[in-house]
């Protein structure tokens, strides 16, 4: 389990040396494997508001741009990024700024008008190799702060040893509570408001059934329906810390329902309401039911005892395992249907095991995860998913 300290901070403040939380975590059973100490590849970058965007007076593909750097002050620059417009936050180099091992950045004209610094790509600050445009910042994204802080570029990462007994653990928050436990700190744990926001009423049109037809091997299942539903790219923070962890952003919902494991230790899963029959969801043995296509594109031959989860015509997902190809969010998707349960943990480890197909989520219900965090799991992706992909209830 990767530990990012900055993502655990979140949840408890300790005044001690990396190594010494590494010591008290080994000593506890919680074996720490590896240190990573992460810096940046820059410096003198800052968020920083477009103010305004015209076109370069001597340049059909070049725009000035003013943008605003809070305490750093204001400032006009040249970009020919094709996504740059009003109201988005940005890193801004500054003169002087350092970008990888490149020379400090100087003042230019160019075609005539002086760029007082750089609007950047996630290229040119080393993040990737998108060079598509300039990278775009959340809107919490403070103006004139350092962009390696906001990003958590300057960071430490626990490589933490799980031992089968410690599912608990498996989480940003699991781990938290026990470097809490071990400092004496006070335990900061996440607030969750409602999921259903008063006088809407979006719910009322999508209707949602749930038929438990296994009862032993999934003694509970929550579901939430969410539309409007603006499918795109995670913000640069979310999908910083799921890279931290080791796994890879794909989209704002899917990010979101994997940001919120990792967080609070309960995989869920987002299907696209549109291809859920009848708005039914069955969670039933497989039967009949011989092959399966997974998320993956394979064909995954099924065992008369998998957990599946289903609509009233055919399956949609290998129940703790892995969604299917035929329910998957999609750039088309509007509306989602959210997913957060408890699977008997021996059911999903014959599974996994017995096809091959270890994920994250598996990984986590084989182990054991809080037979009560359903809900307020529910309710975390939600509120992301709001902020980050507009969807509502």
């Amino acid at each position: 389990m990767k530990l990012p300290l900055s993502w655990m901070r979140d949840f408890v403040s300790v005044d001690a040396p990396v190594e010494e939380i590494s010591r008290r975590l080994s000593f506890a059973g919680l074996v720490v494997e590896n240190v990573e100490k992460l810096t940046p590849g820059f410096a003198g970058v800052f968020a920083a508001r477009v103010v305004n965007v015209e076109k370069h007076p001597n340049a059909d593909r070049l725009n000035l741009v003013d943008v605003d750097a809070g305490t750093k002050g204001q400032f006009k620059v040249v970009c020919g990024a094709p996504n740059v417009k009003a109201g988005m936050i940005a890193p801004l180099a500054l003169v002087g700024a350092q970008l990888g091992k490149e020379p400090p950045l100087e003042a230019a004209v160019i075609r005539g008008v002086q760029s007082e610094g750089m609007l950047c790509s996630e290229r040119e600050l080393g993040l990737s190799q998108d060079h598509a445009g300039i990278l775009a910042l959340g809107t919490d994204a403070p103006l004139g702060g350092e962009v390696a802080a906001y990003l958590h570029l300057d960071d430490i990462v626990l490589d933490v040893e799980i031992t089968p007994n410690r599912g608990d653990c498996l989480s940003i928050l699991g781990l938290a509570r026990e470097v809490a436990a071990l400092f004496g700190g006070r335990l900061r744990a996440p607030r969750l408001r409602a999921a259903h926001s008063a006088g809407s009423s979006d719910s009322a049109h999508f209707s949602i059934s749930v038929v438990i037809d296994a009862p032993d091997l999934c003694p509970r299942y929550a579901a939430l329906a969410m539309t409007g539903i603006k499918i795109g790219p995670s913000p640069a923070w979310l999908k910083r810390r799921l890279e931290l962890c080791g796994m890879r952003a794909l989209n704002n919902v899917v990010d979101a329902t994997n940001y919120v494991m990792l967080e609070l230790g309960q995989p869920l899963h987002a299907f696209d309401y549109a291809k859920i029959a009848e708005g039914k969801i069955v969670v039933r043995r497989a039967g009949e039911t011989r092959e399966f296509v997974t998320l993956d594109n394979v064909t995954r031959a099924l065992d008369p005892n998998d957990l599946l989860i289903a609509d009233s015509n055919k399956p949609l997902a290998i129940a703790g395992v892995m969604g299917g190809l035929n329910s998957e969010v999609s750039d088309s998707t509007t509306t989602i249907l959210l997913e957060s349960a408890y699977f008997e943990p021996m059911t999903i480890a014959r599974t996994a095991r017995r096809l091959g197909l270890r994920s994250e989520a598996s990984y986590r219900f084989e182990r054991g995860i809080d037979r009560a965090g359903q809900v307020g799991a529910l309710i975390r992706a939600a509120e992301l998913i709001r902020k980050i992909a507009r969807g509502r209830e």
